[in-house]
C-alpha cells in the first residue's frame, strides 16, 4: 500500500517538494483556507480511505504559506472509524518518501483543568496513549524506521519553544500540557477525567498520538497543537456534543492560523 500512496501523491505533487505537513483535526480544516497557490485531490483520488467524521472533509491540499510550500490534509482518520492502526503509519511513511521532514498535528480536545478554558490553545509536549493501539505492531521494515524508536522528544523542544516565543510575540495565550488519547468515540466518564488528571494529562482526545508514534518512527520532526473545545465530563455543567467541539474548534482556529502560519514562514 506504501508504494500505492507514493504514486498517487508524486502524480498530485508533480514539481512541488513540500518539507512539512500539517494534520487539522475537527472544525480545523478552514485552516488550509489561507494557503496561496493551491491545489487539492480528494482522499479517494490518492486511494486514501473517506473520513467519515463531521469537520474532515478528506481533502489533501498543497499550497504556500509566505515562501514555504506545504501540505495540509483536511481530515484525519480516526482508529475509532474503524481503521487499522498500521494504516495511519503506512500513510505517515508515504509522506516521508515523498520528502516530508517536518509533521504540525493538531486536533480538538476536551480540558482536564479548569484553568484552561473551551477556546484555550495547548501546545502539546508530551502524550499519553491509553487507546490500546499502536500503528507499529507487525512486521518492521528497518529502512523505513527503527523496530524501537524512541520517544523522548516527540514533540520536537526546539520546535515548541519556537512557537511559544511566536505566542508571546502575537500576544497569544498558549497553554502547555500533556495530551492523553483514549479510542473512543464515546466522550469520557466523569470517573475516567478524574483518573486521567491523575496520571498527568492536562487534555483527552481520540486522535493524533498514532500519527505522531508513525513520525517519530519515520524521524520526522513533530510539534502538537490542541484547541481546547470543552472541559472534560464532570468539569462543567451540561453534556458534551460534536457540535459544540465543531464550534470552538472554529472559534479558536483564527489564533491557530496566525501562531502556525508565522511559525511555517521561519522553518
Amino acid at each position: 500500500m506504501i508504494e500505492n500512496y507514493v504514486n498517487a501523491l508524486r502524480n498530485f505533487l508533480q514539481s512541488r517538494h513540500p518539507e512539512t505537513l500539517l494534520i487539522l483535526g475537527s472544525g480545523l480544516g478552514k485552516l488550509a483556507d489561507g494557503l496561496t497557490d493551491g491545489a487539492s485531490i480528494s482522499y479517494q483520488e490518492l486511494g486514501f480511505p473517506t473520513s467519515t467524521v463531521s469537520g474532515h472533509s478528506g481533502k489533501l491540499i498543497v499550497g504556500k504559506i509566505g515562501d514555504k510550500e506545504v501540505l495540509c490534509m483536511q481530515g484525519r482518520f480516526h482508529l475509532y472509524e474503524g481503521y487499522k492502526p498500521d494504516l495511519i503509519k503506512n500513510i505517515i511513511c508515504a509522506f516521508k518518501l515523498v520528502g516530508i521532514k517536518n509533521l504540525i498535528v493538531t486536533n480538538a480536545s476536551g480540558s482536564l483543568r479548569t484553568d484552561m478554558p473551551a477556546g484555550s490553545l495547548m501546545l502539546i509536549r508530551d502524550h499519553i496513549n491509553l487507546s490500546g493501539k499502536n500503528p507499529l505492531i507487525g512486521a518492521n521494515d528497518d529502512n523505513m524506521g527503527p523496530r524501537f524508536p524512541d520517544m523522548s522528544n516527540a514533540y520536537d523542544a526546539k520546535s515548541a519553544e519556537r512557537l511559544l516565543k511566536i505566542a508571546q510575540e502575537q500576544k497569544i495565550k498558549l497553554f502547555e500540557g500533556t495530551y492523553l488519547m483514549v479510542l473512543g468515540p464515546n466522550f469520557e466518564t466523569p470517573a475516567e477525567v478524574k483518573a486521567f488528571a491523575l496520571l498527568g494529562a492536562d487534555a483527552v482526545g481520540m486522535s493524533t498520538v498514532p500519527e505522531v508514534i508513525a513520525a517519530v518512527y519515520a524521524g520526522m520532526k513533530v510539534l502538537g497543537v490542541s484547541v481546547i473545545t470543552n472541559l472534560g465530563t464532570g468539569l462543567q455543567a451540561g453534556i458534551q456534543t460534536h457540535a459544540e467541539t465543531l464550534q470552538k474548534a472554529s472559534e479558536a482556529s483564527e489564533k491557530l492560523s496566525h501562531l502556525l502560519e508565522e511559525y511555517i514562514k521561519g522553518e
